[in-house]
């Protein structure tokens, strides 16, 4: 296979390697000679490998590992050419049956001619020929023969053979059949002739414009359904022949098939076989199109009415269009019928009258019109061409049932199932909330099609206000007099943001980069709510136990003058609640306490607050239920991560501010989530535009949010394996992957999920995997070794060590192991009481303490440890945005020294390949990273043995 071979060495696969010599380009791109390592794998062994080497792209423009990504990119595009069935017989130069891609046409030939321009230097880098000089070979031939390498062996299966009934062409392994040579070469020059075909709809015998009456053109808007019983009305497919190397050579296959003009000379001498070849896939896929198949000059068909509606319809005309043939129609003809909907208040009457939309004033009436129980008008408008026609029209040409009619002044070829299923389509009521989702999107889903949306009134007004979450184009209100605190710019427009969403009756998600000050926004958002009759009362603040302190000394240092209070302990109570109070709880409390949460002292809250609302992504679980139980005029979440799996969580966040946007779970993950997920762009788009009115989210890397945040480096520090470690890894990857073979389901994943984590306790330190409370703990761990180099450097700054591990066990061994090199530490996790971990918070940063042990779950959100200079992820939780957030406990407002994060990583094992992924951040590593470990246990044997097998690091 041409490409560097030491590339399919190095992706892990089982096979001895051998040397070989390979002419490769030298600095200069001259060719030169180069013994490497190489497995000889056949091309059906090679493509799974090529497709992830495309995933992981990277090695630069002359890195031998862009030969790999350069291969998989070409191995995809292959995979697409067999997709659409371009498959073509044919005989290699020794007589063999073999199989090639083809027709290609124009496109297909630029695609290629831009693969092989875009070759690195690797790619031709191909086995010693033989004595002689030293040549790179060209880049065009090597394209094409790997393509037809791949498409030689995607149809040599046994299915394949018992569906032909014949050996040929199918069995494993080539046959040779020479007396078929001469057929094979006008299948080849037809291949390179590209020949494409296309049907073109020819209409006659119909009366003229003039003909018609001009005064029944103006008395009726109604199609004409009816036409005399014996009007010469004909339709004809007219065969035409397009070349794929030059599209202005076009000509009738009637004209082809004489061979008598240059015309027909210029397609080449294999033309009738490509035409036949293509015709005979194109009459599998529509039948009418069989005549031209017996006839001796295949030149053209009559046509029925039937088998014109046929041609109409878009199943038809695609499956003609995979099969090469393409269906030109008269241009006077008018054919697209279009479909779309209306909605607006229309004569419905809801809620209390019009709304003020400014933002800036309430506007009692849109919170009722936004309501469960308000209804706007869905109306249906449609147009043939660019012609709107009424309803009666529609009905009218339904009723005639035939593919041409005379609409107005013009005859109109159109699909009669068309109309029909148009026809069924009712004006009718829908939910306001349902309303303004698709005036967002500008679309809506009916009948498992996409529509387009137009609204009306003041759903319109509504839509171009929610367009611009931040509204630039004028400058945002002042900060409410009682804040002390002067707000940042990003800010205001943020607090103005979520005043005019909760003002509106609709919910937020303020999902600003941690550090940015979300909280201080939402202090500011209560003393502004409290200003107006209508949005006043008491705020419920729901967040993890850790940060209820925070949350107590933001209030009191920025809204002195605004009570607040812990509803958490034996002691909670709601008595005496004052309108205007803040009320702290935690999820766990709030779960308990739902009920009683429930009825506060005038029925509802004026604002609940979901702070760090990842917490509540999973909409089943318990404590997301009891949420959604709570009272309240306005529900803000509050998140640094939106979306740290999957699009689910973004739908339970806002499901909770703003119940009904999204629709049901299910149905938006068909509309949108999967395919936004699965890498569809547009899918992706139009969620953004759903969402973006509802979610603010900016990052502390956009341009003029914080430029006084100092730098921030972060670096992969890769550490071997001791000699412990490594036997350890090696006997449990042997004796796992021996258990897991035969196994299945939840007995599987729960081995795989076994294997993993003690895999990953292993590279931390033996001791853990071992459960050894006691056990000596140095020179035992090449992690735990880097770890004592780097504190010895960094505490002589004078600056903090945060120490993130996701394992509670590890972080008391790090902390015993560290007391024992006397470096004063203090260690926090989940067990740690809220008190303890607030007066751990602050003898950090003050100074007290320089290094803070951490578990990635209990302290990964909230805490403010600007003091820390160094962030230390001792082991990876295979979450980017997780370990980001982790990260900003030091890297955020308020950091005044540059941040160093630093990442230890063991070579060659599942660490290495898992941070590989992380660092490319590409399709595979989303794919597989997306939801954590748990995709992890769906890899087959082969697959999860690659994946934590031990590698042999070359130093």
């Amino acid at each position: 296979m041409p490409g560097a071979p030491e590339r399919l060495h190095a992706s892990g696969r089982p096979g001895i390697p051998e040397e070989l010599t390979v002419v490769v380009p030298d600095d200069g791109g001259t060719p030169d000679l180069r013994t490497v390592p190489a497995v000889s794998l056949s091309v059906h062994e090679a493509l799974p490998l090529l497709t992830r080497a495309h995933a992981a792209g990277h090695g630069g423009v002359r890195g031998p590992g862009s030969s790999g990504a350069f291969w998989g990119a070409l191995a995809l595009h292959a995979l697409r050419l067999a997709a659409l069935g371009r498959l073509l017989p044919g005989l290699s130069p020794s007589g063999h049956d073999a199989w090639r891609f083809g027709p290609l046409g124009a496109e297909d030939h630029s695609v290629l001619a831009e693969f092989a321009a875009a070759m690195p230097p690797y790619a031709h880098a191909v086995p010693l020929p033989g004595p002689g000089p030293l040549r790179m070979p060209s880049p065009g031939p090597l394209v094409r023969a790997f393509l037809d390498a791949v498409a030689d062996g995607l149809p040599r299966t046994p299915a394949a053979a018992l569906a032909a009934g014949n050996p040929a062409f199918t069995d494993e392994q080539p046959r040779k059949i020479s007396e078929l040579r001469e057929w094979a070469a006008d299948v080849a020059a037809g291949i390179d002739a590209g020949v494409r075909l296309s049907l073109r709809v020819e209409v006659s015998g119909l009366p003229s414009a003039e003909t018609i009456p001009e005064e029944g053109r103006e008395t009726s808007g109604a199609p004409e359904a009816e036409r005399e019983a014996d009007a010469p009305v004909r339709f004809r497919g007219v065969l035409q022949l397009h070349s794929a190397a030059d599209s202005t050579l076009v000509a009738d296959a009637a004209e082809v098939w004489a061979g008598t003009s240059h015309t027909a000379e210029r397609f080449g001498p294999g033309v009738r076989t490509e035409t036949l070849l293509t015709l005979r896939r194109a009459a599998a896929a529509w039948e009418a199109l069989a005549p031209l198949l017996s006839a001796a000059v295949p030149d053209a068909i009559e046509l029925a009415e039937e088998e014109i509606a046929e041609l109409l319809s878009g199943s038809v005309t695609r499956a003609l269009a995979a099969a090469g043939v393409r269906v030109h129609w008269p241009r006077e003809f008018a054919r697209s019928l279009s479909s779309r909907a209306v909605v607006g208040p229309g004569s419905i009457q809801t809620g209390d009258g019009a709304a003020s939309l400014d933002g800036r004033a309430e506007g009692p009436g849109l919170p009722s019109l936004l309501s469960p129980d308000a209804l706007l008008s869905f109306d249906w408008r449609f147009a043939v061409g660019d012609q709107e026609i009424s309803r009666q029209e529609l009905e009218q040409l339904a009723e005639a049932g035939r593919p041409l009619v005379r609409l107005r002044d013009q005859w109109v070829l159109i699909d009669p199932e068309e109309v029909r299923k148009a026809g069924r389509r009712k004006d009718h009521k829908v939910r306001a909330l349902d309303a303004l989702g698709a005036a967002l999107t500008g679309a809506t889903e009916q009948d498992g099609e996409r529509v387009e949306i137009r609204a009306t009134g003041w759903l319109e007004t509504l839509r171009e206000r929610l367009a611009d979450p931040e509204r630039r184009d004028e400058p945002p209100l002042p900060p409410p007099p009682q804040l002390r605190a002067t707000l940042r710019d990003y800010q205001l427009r943020g607090l103005d943001w979520l005043h005019r969403m909760t003002s509106l009756g609709l919910g937020a998600c303020l999902a600003d980069d941690m550090g940015l000050g979300k909280t201080i926004t939402l202090i500011a958002l209560h003393l502004r709510r409290q200003a107006t009759p209508a949005t006043a009362g008491p705020t419920l603040v729901v967040c993890p136990a850790s940060l209820m302190g925070n949350w107590q000394r933001e209030i009191q240092r920025f809204a002195p003058d605004t009570p607040v209070r812990r509803y958490h302990g034996a002691a909670r109570g709601l008595e005496e609640l004052r309108g205007g109070e803040f009320v702290l709880t935690t999820y766990g409390t709030m779960r308990l306490d739902s009920e009683r949460l429930a009825s506060p002292v005038d029925g509802s809250w004026g604002m609940v607050v979901a702070d760090e609302a990842q917490h509540v992504k999973n909409p089943f679980a318990a404590t997301a239920k009891a949420l959604r139980t709570l009272p309240a005029r306005a529900r803000v979440a509050l998140t640094g991560t939106p979306v740290e799996n999957n699009l689910s969580e973004l739908w339970s966040a806002l499901d909770w501010t703003t119940p009904g946007l999204l629709g049901r779970l299910g149905s938006f993950r068909r509309r949108y989530a999967d395919a936004a997920e699965g890498g569809d762009p547009a899918a992706a788009e139009q969620l953004a535009r759903l969402v973006a009115p509802f979610l603010l989210r900016r990052l502390k890397t956009d341009p003029g949010i914080a430029p006084e945040l100092p730098a921030k480096t972060e670096t992969d520090r890769a550490v071997a394996l001791t000699p412990e470690q490594a036997g350890l890894y090696e006997a449990v990857v042997r004796e796992s992957l021996a258990e897991l073979s035969g196994t299945d389901g939840f007995a599987r994943r729960g081995l795989v999920v076994k294997l993993l984590t003690s895999l990953k306790q292993i590279c931390n330190h033996p001791a853990q995997y071992l459960k050894e409370e006691n056990g000596r703990l140095p020179d035992r761990s090449g992690k735990l070794e880097l770890l004592d180099e780097l504190l010895d450097t960094m505490l002589t700054e004078d600056s903090g060590v945060l120490v993130f591990t996701q394992y509670v066990q590890m972080a008391r061994l790090l902390e015993r192991h560290l007391a024992d090199r006397g470096v004063p530490t203090q260690c926090l996790h989940g067990g740690t009481p809220v008190a303890r971990r607030e007066e751990m918070v602050r003898r950090f940063q003050e100074g007290a303490v320089p290094v803070f042990l951490l578990s990635l779950k209990a302290a990964g959100t909230g805490l403010n440890l600007t003091r820390a200079a160094h962030v230390v992820h001792y082991d990876r939780w295979w979450n980017p945005a997780v370990e980001a957030q982790a990260t900003d406990r030091a890297y955020r407002i308020g950091q005044t020294r540059p941040v160093q994060v630093h990442r230890l990583v063991t070579e060659g094992t599942i660490e290495d390949r898992i941070a590989a992924m992380l660092r490319r951040k590409q399709a595979l590593a989303d794919a597989v990273l997306g939801s954590g470990e748990g995709a992890l246990t769906e890899l087959s044997d082969a697959e999860l043995a690659e994946l934590v097998e031990l590698r042999k690091v070359e130093r």
